[in-house]
Order: C-alpha cells, then structure tokens, then sequence
C-alpha cells in the first residue's frame, strides 16, 4: 500500500475548490508506523486477473473480516486523535469535505464490527446488527443534530437474488413505456398504459406525440420516476449489490475505493492513497452476492429429520445434524408456526410483504451486470466502467460456496442455493416486493434524505426476520410485536387487524415470523 509523503493536496469538487492539509506530526506518524508494522490489506487485484469465482469470492471475504488500521487508510482524523466516530463531525473541516463527502462515520475498521450475526442459527456471521451500531448520518452536512438520521445494520443473506429480481422488474417496467411509445408511434395519438412487474402495481404511463419526441408522462407508484427498481438500503436508494459495497467502504470504513475519489487521490486526507481498489470492490460484490439465502426453522428441521432418518443415519447423519446445530421442532411447534403463516397472509400483510415472487429467465448473477442499467459506463471519479464480457459470474441456483450440506463426501442438500419451481424459475422466498410504500407518521423522519418522502420506506424483506432483532429502520422496536404496531400509512389496516386478533393468534403469527431465520454455519463463516 502506497503511503502519501505529500503535505498539501488540491482538490476539486464541482463548484469548489479547497486546500487540505495535514500535519507533517501526522505524516510523519504514518512513515513511523510503516517502519514498524504494516497494513492487513491484501488487495483482490490478482485474485481477478488469475482467480475463478471461488478465489475471488474467498479475496472477498478477507476483505469483509479485515480490521483496518491507519496504514491501510482506515478510518481519519474525525477530531483528538480519534480515527472512528459513531457521531458524524460536520463541524470538522476534514470530515464535511472528504472526495466525496461522507454521510457518516466513519463507524467501524471492519465490516463484521457492525454486520456481526451473533443471532444466527449455526453460529455464522454477516446479520445485522444492535441497535448500538446504528450508522448515524448527516446526508446533508447541516451540523445539526437534529436533522441526524439512523439506519439500523441489515443482513447480508441473499443479495444476489434481489439485484436479479430487480433488474427483471425494471426490464418489465422498461418494455411497457416502450411498447406505450409504439402504440403512439403507429397511431399517432396519445397512448396510455397500466404500469406493472411481478403482478404488482407500479403507476401508469401517458405518452403524447410526436413519434420522433414523444412526451413521456410517468405517474410512478412504489417506484422513482425512472421506473428503475433499487433493491438495497432501507430508502430503497442503492441500485445494485456495488453501490451498496463501495458506498459502505467509504461511509463506514473510511476505506477510500478509488473509483470514487480517482486513482492516486487521498480522499479524506488521511495519508493513504489508493485504499480500495476496483478489483477490491469486485471481489467485495461477489462475496455478498453469493451469501447463502435466507431459510426457515421448518426447512432446517426437516434437513434435521433427514440426516436422521434411515437413508443416512448410519452414515453418521444424526452426529452431523448436531454438528451443525439444526433445531429440533416439536408438532405442536410446527403446527402453530403453519397457523401463523395462514393468518399472516389472511390480514393482508403478504400485500406487501409478498412471501416469494420468481426470477423468470436470468438466473447468473454477473458483475458487472449484463443490464446497462444496473452496471457504471463510468465510475464517478471517471475511469471507465467494466465490461460485461470481462464479468465474474455465477449461477444462483448452485455456486454459493456455504451451506452446502455434505455427508461423506455426498451433497445432502445445499441450503445457501436458490431453490427453483418445477417449471424452472427461481424462488426468492424474500417476503417483501422492492417497492417504495408511506408508514405513516409515527415512521416519518425529520428529513427526507432521498426525495421520496420522510415517511416513504421500502418494504423491509422479513426473510431472516427471526434472527436479525432490533427492528425498524432505526433499531427502535425490540420485538417484532413492537414493529407491527408501529405500521401506519398504507399498513394501518393490516396492523388494525392485527390488533384485533387475540393472544393466541397474534402469538402464531409471531411464531411463524421467528421461524424465518438465517443459518450458517461458523465452519463456513
């Protein structure tokens, strides 16, 4: 890793220009450090140029455990010698001017700090996180306290799935404008259509004539005009499993990827150039795109069953079904989880959190993406986008390297694949529908931090709900009965009928929500 010797830097944003500079005490320090001790990073850079998928997903996940230290460029001066702060310092004149400008933290020196996982079922990592690692932002550098907002850690399981389930509903959304533009093109009159993707509503298109420069009238529903499907963060606001990486490497890391700030740039005047590279950022997307999907209490206790039934138990699967800390469901148990799930769809809560909708034809997850619209022609600092034909890729439905369960060198069952329905499509059991829905006003923040609205917020998928507790986008609800009861706006009627069940019912439901659980194994962790 390169080490800046240089004192003064000039930067240029667009329509500012600004001097940093950083002590010769702290330079100084770094070049002291570095006669000593060394960085941990080991950058993907020959993973990508040599590697399969395997190697590149294992570069990625070092990148995720590593916990960076100055010499990396992890972290910055946010204020008395401190390199890490839960609080954002807009007051600093370093922290509100870093290339480009922070939202928050930096909050960790590793990914696991915040994404720790301690309530998954087999002892794995990559859950979310308690509400004391909150990431607290100040999107618009007001200096504000008031004008903060917090964002709770989500898990990480099944991203792939998502992205790929979006960029189909954005081809869907994408088609119809175009066949609207048709119809006018070969009527010559106004044209308006129904706006839909995976059978749900998403608006209406008005397009006037001319053909030639038609007036493309969006009316969008649970979707930005663009009607382009952004399935990550709780605002709906990232685009693809990428974004997500290189933002959170900057953000939270202070971990700079140069395809953000520009090759040979310190971004946030830390001493450090060069801090994450482009590779690094590809093999960070593959490994978080091929984590192991979500799963169930009943399909691990039926994987238990089956190892300890009579096709396997001599074999030693009863040992491996302790091994690997599969639950042990009693009738009753799974009765009620069963009831609860009847009465979850019954009170319209499966309007919105839908349990599973199918990718219908693109079942390979590729980075960057095949589709345009989901890939950067250009990286924001200005480097030239990746090819797709130069892509790292892998199948869904089979390539994820966890939770593959195996018995004397024979595969049992792989439960971080995707499963697919008899006619070949892919299920993503995600309970949710990557829309944008109003909560109402108890959920209504003070800011409205991406143009949405304050109170706007995607539906949060429940898959792994019953083992990523706080709840909310804010950590706010300990339970998830707190979490329903919070519901207004367009889920005011599902929470009022909620409310209206009795004990025992409200507590199947629950049931059957604690029963959607991550697993892995700490062995594949």
């Amino acid at each position: 890793m390169a080490i800046s010797r240089a004192i003064l830097y000039v930067l240029a944003l667009p329509g500012i220009t600004f001097l940093s500079t950083f002590t010769q005490a702290q330079d100084d320090s770094l070049e002291y450090l570095s006669s000593l001790n060394k960085g941990v990073i080991e950058h993907c850079d020959d993973s990508l140029d040599y590697g399969d998928f395997i190697d590149i997903f294992i570069c990625g996940d070092e990148l995720f455990g590593f916990s960076f230290n100055a010499l990396d460029g992890g972290g910055m001066n946010v204020g008395d010698g401190g390199r890490y702060t839960r609080v954002p310092r807009a007051d600093l004149f370093n922290w509100s001017n870093t290339l480009p400008r922070r939202k928050t933290g930096p909050n960790a020196s590793a990914c696991s700090d915040c994404h720790a996982g301690t309530n998954i079922i087999g002892g794995g990592g990559n859950g979310g996180g308690a509400d004391v690692f909150n990431a607290i932002r100040d999107p618009f550098h007001t200096n504000q306290p008031g004008l903060f907002i917090q964002r709770n850690t989500t898990h990480l399981f099944g991203m792939a799935g998502l992205q790929l389930l979006a960029e189909e509903m954005t081809n869907e959304l994408q088609q119809q404008v175009a066949q609207t533009v048709a119809m006018v093109c070969e009527s010559g009159a106004q044209a308006q259509s129904e706006l839909s993707a995976k059978g749900m509503d998403f608006g209406t298109v008005l397009v006037s004539p001319p053909c030639d420069t038609p007036v493309i009238d969006v009316q969008s529903q649970g979707v930005k005009d663009d009607l382009i499907v952004r399935p990550f963060q709780w605002k709906g606001s990232e685009l693809n499993v990428r974004n997500f990486s290189r933002d959170a490497f900057h953000n939270e890391l202070g971990m700079d990827p140069v395809e953000l700030t520009g090759d040979d740039i310190d971004g946030d005047f830390d001493g450090v150039i060069n801090e994450i590279s482009i590779d690094d950022v590809t093999a960070m997307v593959i490994y978080l795109a091929a984590q192991p999907r979500p799963t169930s209490l009943i399909e691990l206790d039926e994987l238990r069953q089956t190892l300890q039934g009579r096709r396997y138990r001599g074999a030693g699967g009863a040992q491996l079904a302790e091994e690997l800390m599969l639950p042990h469901l009693t009738g009753p148990q799974r009765r009620e989880i069963k009831r609860g799930e009847r009465l979850f769809n019954s009170m319209e809560c499966s309007a919105c959190h839908k349990p599973s909708m199918t990718i219908e034809k693109n079942f390979v997850f590729s980075e960057p993406s095949n589709n345009p619209l989901y890939r950067d022609a250009t990286f924001p600092a200005g480097q030239q986008g990746l090819e797709p034909h130069d892509a790292v890729r892998f199948d869904i439905r089979r390539d994820q390297p966890d939770n593959r369960i195996i018995l004397n060198d024979s595969l049992v069952k792989h439960l971080g694949a995707f499963e697919s329905d008899e006619s070949g499509k892919v299920i993503v059991r995600l309970y949710g529908d990557l829309k944008l829905h109003d909560m109402g006003p108890e959920l209504a923040e003070n800011i409205d931090e991406t143009g949405t609205g304050a109170s706007v917020w995607m539906t949060k998928e429940l898959w792994g709900v019953g083992s990523t507790a706080p709840y909310l986008h804010d950590g706010r609800a300990t339970t998830l009965e707190e979490a329903i009861l919070a519901h207004g706006g367009e889920a005011e009627s599902s929470k009022l009928n909620y409310t209206r069940l009795n004990d025992a019912n409200r507590k199947a439901i629950l049931s059957f929500l604690d029963n959607l659980v991550l697993y892995l194994p700490a062995e594949d962790e």
